[in-house]
């Protein structure tokens, strides 16, 4: 898939998750539903935009649910 798709589609989870008033709340909320419902290898390619130019397209909650995904060892 293009990763400009998977960032517009994470970027509506995010807007959904972005008016929850508990921010880290919104970033797990964020990274749970991208592991129960994103392919493995859809989630992999998410987290490759990190550290390149693609990363800025990406809502800071996104990025920050992202990162949290990658810490917890949930890819794939």
């Amino acid at each position: 898939m293009k990763p400009d798709t998977l960032i517009r589609m994470a970027n509506q989870i995010g807007a959904f998750f972005e008016a929850m008033p508990d921010r880290e709340q919104a970033v797990m909320d964020i990274a749970s539903h991208l592991r129960r419902t994103w392919d493995p290898r859809m989630r992999t390619q998410l987290m490759d935009t990190l550290g390149g130019p693609d990363e800025a397209k990406l809502k800071a909650v996104v990025r920050d649910a992202v990162k949290a995904l990658g810490q917890s060892g949930a890819v794939p």
